[in-house]
Parts: structure tokens; sequence; C-alpha cells
């Protein structure tokens, strides 16, 4: 996620220079044909015209889906937080002896940590699940010609991988929990399921009551109903009917573009075929930026600038639910590292 007050101009300049250097190739090349009277193609404006009107609906159709993709997940991520803290406060207040009728010495703080850690490893478990690459994300895309999705990945998680490779699950769950998980398909899933066999048991110790039960599952269930509205958007892709075909009807555009607007400007003046290609370039390079903001907003999980930022969301529950434990040794929050939040 970009942090920053403003994108500036110059780093919109050069996030598209390779797309600006192909249009003013081709905007250049065709100015120079019809200069030399090589070429006398001249296509009229109308047609050409009504095609950009429709790629400007069509693409604006397709930035407004991708924006409520990205919308919906912060939203869930949002819902995760909250839930997330009620836990750690139903964790801390509801497991307790008041119900115990025997003598038992039994550990209710480590009852808590346990619960608590487990519901952390769950946050980075869910996080690391959503991050793993689908066919139709960006690592696989053909608008890589223009811009390499990697060097916005890199510019994106990769500058956060000391933070991401210093997760572990081995510091959340014991042992046999986690040599068990490594043969779970879903790792989050069978985390929440551990979650409810434990309250099965506390509720048999007497160490929680039916209500206090009751109300705790559901919050369990609420965790599964994030979850999965997660795995929903992360498992399907924006239509590929308006993800790829924009795309297709921009790149004709582009190409009819300089063929009208060319002559029309070149039969202006003598200075006409001074600016034919820079307008040319201009108007193309706008289109061409609509298309790259809906394209690279779509998907809100690949690990990109524009991400949701699920590492920093995650630290920020994880920090809150271990000073519930009063805790005071706390991993450090996520800090934005060149206006980018992952």
């Amino acid at each position: 996620m970009i942090v920053s007050e403003n994108i500036s101009f110059k780093n919109v300049l050069i996030w598209s220079a390779p797309h600006l250097i192909l249009l003013f190739v081709l905007s250049s090349s065709v100015c120079l044909l019809f200069y030399f009277e090589i070429l006398n193609l001249k296509i009229p404006w109308l047609p050409v015209s009504v095609i950009g009107t429709a790629v400007a609906f069509y693409v604006g159709f397709k930035n407004n889906q991708s924006y409520d993709r990205m919308w919906e997940v912060r939203k869930i991520w949002g819902g995760i937080v909250n839930a997330s803290r009620s836990w750690g406060i139903q964790v801390n207040g509801y497991v307790n002896t008041l119900f115990k009728e025997s003598d038992e010495q039994i550990d209710v703080k480590a009852i808590k940590k346990k619960l608590i850690y487990r519901h952390i490893a769950w946050l980075y478990a869910h996080r690391a699940q959503l991050l793993k690459p689908t066919s139709w994300e960006h690592h696989k895309s053909y608008w890589k010609i223009f811009k390499g999705p990697g060097k916005l990945r890199k510019a994106g998680l990769d500058r956060f991988k000391a933070e991401h490779e210093s997760i572990s699950l081995a510091d959340y769950l014991e042992g046999d929990e986690l040599s068990e998980l490594d043969v779970a398909a879903n790792k989050a899933t069978q985390i929440i399921n551990q979650q409810s066999t434990d309250l099965e048991q506390l509720r048999a110790q007497s160490l929680i009551d039916d209500f206090r039960h009751v109300e705790m599952m559901q919050t369990l269930g609420g965790f599964y109903e994030l979850q999965g509205k997660n795995e929903r958007i992360k498992k399907f892709p924006l239509p590929r009917q308006y993800a790829n075909i924009s795309s297709y009807f921009t790149i004709i555009f582009i190409l009819l573009l300089p063929f009208t607007l060319i002559p029309e400007i070149m039969d202006v003046g003598y200075l006409g075929w001074l600016v034919a290609a820079p307008i040319t370039v201009l108007v193309s390079w706008v289109y061409v930026l609509m298309e790259l903001v809906g394209y690279y907003s779509q998907n809100p999980f690949q690990g990109m600038t524009n991400d949701i930022p699920m590492l920093s969301l995650c630290r920020t529950i994880d920090i809150d639910l271990r000073q519930i434990l009063e805790e005071t040794e706390l991993p450090d929050p996520i800090d934005a590292k060149n206006n980018v939040l992952m």
C-alpha cells in the first residue's frame, strides 16, 4: 500500500517510462512516414473517436471493479483486526477457575497464552496462503513487455523480505501442532479447528461455562467467515472478459490513433508535424495509464506495492494480543519503506 500523500508526477513518469518509449517510437515512426509522404493512410477521426469512447467506458468499469475488490479486502481485514481484539479480551476475561469446583491447580495463564498465540499463528498462516501466486496474477502477464511485474513486487513484498522471513509458526505453536499442520491442505482452517477443540476441553474442565463457550465459538465462526471471504477474492479472479478484453481494446485504439490524429495535426500548419507525435503520445499514454491502474489493482494479494498491508495488520494484532497477556517483549511494528507499507 502506498502511504505517501501524493504520487509524484516524476514517479508516474518513471513507472510508465517503458510505455512512453514504445508510444513515442510508434507515433514518431508514423509521423515520419506521413511527413516524407511514404504513407498516406488517413483514418477518419469519427470511427476512432467512437472506439476511444467505448474503451474509456470499458476501462472505467474495469477500474471500478478492481477498486471494489481491493476495498472489500480492506474491510475484511478491518473485521479481522476487530474480531482478533475481541478474541483476546474473551480469552483473557472468560478463561478462569471461577466455575471450577475442585482444588486442582491449573496454569490458567499458560492456557490463555496458548489460545492467543495460536490465533497469531492463524493470522500469519492465513496471510501466507493468500500470498501464494495464482495462474491469473501478474507474474504471467503479457503486460510485462511494458513493465515487469517483478519490479513492482521488488518495490513491494521483496522490500520487506527480512520481516517476512523472520515470521515462523514455530514461535506460536507447540511442536505436535506444528508437525500436524505440515500435512494440512489449509493450515489456517486447521488452526481454528484446534482452537475449537481446546474450547471443548476447557468447557469439560469447567474453565469456561456454557454461555462463554458459545460466545467464543461464535467468534471462531466469525474468523472462518472472514477467512472465507478473503479466499473467495483470492481464488476467483476478476472475470477474464473484463480483465483482458479491455487491454485488447486499449491496444487497438492506440494502434489506430496515430493514423487519424497525426494527419489532422500536421494539416494545421507548418509546425504541426513537430507537435503531432508528442500530442499522440500524450493521448495514448492517458489510456495506457487508465488500463494499468485497473490491471495492477484487481488482485490485492500478490505482493505488489498496491496490496493490502497484511504484514502490518498482522503485526499490529500480534502486538495488541501480546499486550493483553501483559507481555513486555514485543515485536517491532512494521514501518513503511520508501512510502510503501506491506
